[in-house]
């Protein structure tokens, strides 16, 4: 494959190249989980490379180019198992006041029932309107728009996690037998509940466990600790537009250990500054990751070593060698 640097571990493998051309060295049927973030077209412009998504010339453009990214996550997908894409509505006029918004939810969602995925479903991440306000610097979420003329006042609207599944059986199901050990969020576990931890008796009582599943199974996920992400202030450069928040490393937790196995393969062909490969690690799976901006893939690779592997997941012999075989192939 080709790529300007790389990193490979026992646990991950990091490369500083063309997703694309990443990807096509992997093995097929490899990968167990896909997590990320698709780059906003129009949006956000995270380089000036002719070979970043974001700086397609159309909106159109854009979805011919993520075609061939959908095309390849399926090829290297085990059957039956899933792709999680973080992503929202985009306003198509930038923090302007009265425009439109465009579906890009929906087009994404379209673009894999397109290519076989199955739509399985859509998480709806909280975001705090005065934080959005100030990153953003959207007119229309100004109070003083409200005061003004509130018929132009915007929303701070959810992120949203799709999540879509490759269609056939799923060789290796996804099993807990002792439950959820951990949560991922910002509620406060009631106390009675923690004698269930780790329950080994029949799971219909395990209410530990129970308690965090509700959590995680609703769609609108109102818990998710806005702040917890990885550093990435330092991989901003001069040219930068703007820099997106990295994904919450609650969302990324919660995908990661309700759709896996430990000692299992996640991929991220945007990694950015590491946050999905950094998710997998820390909960006991292994990870690989694609980043094309040379900024962005070495606070990646500062956070990937910085991270705390959990060696309370019993890895798989078997999960490791086919670790080595995808990297290698």
């Amino acid at each position: 494959m080709a790529v300007n640097d790389q990193v490979i571990t026992q646990n991950y493998a990091a490369y500083n190249g063309d997703c694309i051309e990443v990807m096509g060295g992997l093995k097929s049927q490899s990968i167990h989980l896909s997590v990320y973030s698709p780059p906003f077209c129009g949006l956000y412009h995270y380089s000036s490379s002719d070979r970043d998504l974001s700086n397609c010339r159309s909106y159109e453009e854009f979805f011919r180019h993520y075609d061939h990214v959908i095309d390849e996550i399926g090829r290297l997908t085990l059957p039956g198992r899933c792709t999680a894409v973080h992503c929202m509505d985009v306003p198509d006029n930038g923090a302007n006041v009265g425009g439109d918004l465009i579906d890009f939810t929906g087009d994404i969602i379209r673009a894999h029932k397109k290519h076989g995925w199955s739509y399985a479903a859509r998480y709806h991440v909280w975001k705090e309107p005065l934080e959005v306000r100030n990153r953003t610097m959207a007119k229309g979420l100004a109070h003083r728009q409200m005061v003004e003329d509130s018929t132009l006042c915007d929303v701070a609207g959810a992120d949203y996690l799709l999540l879509f599944r490759k269609k056939g059986e799923n060789p290796i199901p996804v099993t807990h037998p002792q439950g959820l050990m951990r949560y991922a969020g910002s509620r406060p576990i009631p106390s009675e509940l923690f004698q269930y931890r780790g329950w080994k008796g029949n799971q219909i009582e395990n209410r530990y466990s129970h308690w965090i599943w509700r959590q995680y199974a609703s769609a609108f996920w109102d818990d998710v600790r806005l702040e917890r992400v990885l550093p990435y202030r330092e991989a901003r450069e001069s040219e930068d537009e703007r820099h997106m928040h990295p994904l919450q490393l609650d969302v990324i937790e919660r995908t990661v250990v309700l759709r896996t196995n430990p000692g299992e393969v996640v991929l991220t062909p945007f990694m950015g500054v590491g946050s999905e490969c950094y998710g997998a690690l820390i909960n006991g799976r292994k990870a690989i990751g694609a980043e094309l901006k040379d900024s962005y893939y070495r606070q990646a690779i500062k956070n990937l070593a910085s991270a705390k592997i959990d060696m309370d997941f019993d890895d798989d012999d078997r999960q490791i060698d086919m670790f080595a075989e995808t990297v290698n192939e």
